[in-house]
């Protein structure tokens, strides 16, 4: 069989990109190369990894999953299923912290909190040479991947990685920079999620704990006090926010405590991204 036809099979089961990716990654070379050697015959074995790999696919696993690799910001993380997968959303994020940091090469301390794959501290950290980061998850088997990326990307050695509930283990640290994509979506609308979320991401990544945030804003209730106290005077607070929460988690953010307070949209209109200062 040649790999058109492997990919002409595994196509009647899932997207045709989604095909291509997966023989991509069993053949370790790009889709140019891929498609520029169509022709060329698919080893069994080859063949037999790229059935089991679309019949995954097909039930719904996250194509990330099966790689154990997604891009962000133009880095490859490596993700499992311990991990949140990072988004464009996100990448906005970092886009905005960035943004609103003139000097890149001062030497400022960042609090990035549910570091999740640490997509963003690695992201952060490589613009922003001088920087230091506290990087904090509630889950030990996040954090493990999110040192192994920071090792791939030469930015390990700048990002302490801390196992917290929030903020709990910081001890009264203060930082010029609290960023965080926490938990956001409520507990009722688990059932809009596509299977691929629903089944296969990390709850605690995606709901936080239920006592916490049954509404998806418990979160940002519990991190919004803890970041200010843990911010320096005129210090950044970044938030990624989910669909529909701008006006509940403006109202979060007491005036006599913040001021300059922003809400950006995504790519797509959506209210996506909250800053405010520490007054």
């Amino acid at each position: 069989m040649t790999l058109r036809n492997a990919i002409d099979e595994s196509a009647q089961s899932i997207a045709r990109r989604d095909s291509e990716v997966l023989l991509t990654h069993i053949l370790g070379c790009n889709r140019a190369w891929l498609l520029a050697h169509s022709d060329d015959p698919l080893a069994v074995e080859h063949l037999a990894q790229l059935r089991t790999l679309t019949a995954r696919r097909a039930a719904h696993e996250p194509l990330q999953h099966l790689t154990g690799e997604q891009e962000f910001f133009g880095f490859t993380l490596r993700v499992t299923p311990d991990t949140l997968i990072p988004r464009p959303e996100t990448e906005l994020l970092v886009e905005t912290v960035l943004n609103s940091i003139p000097d890149k090469s001062a030497s400022i301390k960042i609090l990035d909190v549910g570091t999740g794959t640490g997509a963003i501290p690695i992201a952060l950290g490589t613009h922003l040479p001088c920087a230091h980061f506290t990087s904090v998850d509630i889950s030990p088997a996040a954090l493990a991947i999110a040192r192994e990326n920071a090792v791939r990307h030469h930015v390990a050695n700048r990002i302490h990685f801390l196992e917290s509930d929030l903020l709990s283990a910081l001890n009264g640290e203060t930082f010029d920079v609290v960023v965080s994509n926490p938990p956001y979506v409520a507990f009722a609308d688990a059932p809009t999620l596509t299977p691929e979320v629903r089944d296969h991401e990390p709850h605690l990544a995606l709901f936080g704990r239920p006592e916490q945030n049954p509404d998806g804003l418990g979160i940002y209730r519990l991190l919004i006090p803890q970041a200010h106290a843990a911010l320096v005077p005129e210090g950044l607070l970044a938030l990624e926010i989910g669909f529909g929460q701008g006006d509940s988690i403006r109202a979060l953010l007491n005036a006599n405590l913040w001021h300059n307070i922003r809400i950006l949209d995504d790519y797509t209109g959506i209210p996506r991204v909250v800053l405010a200062v520490h007054s």
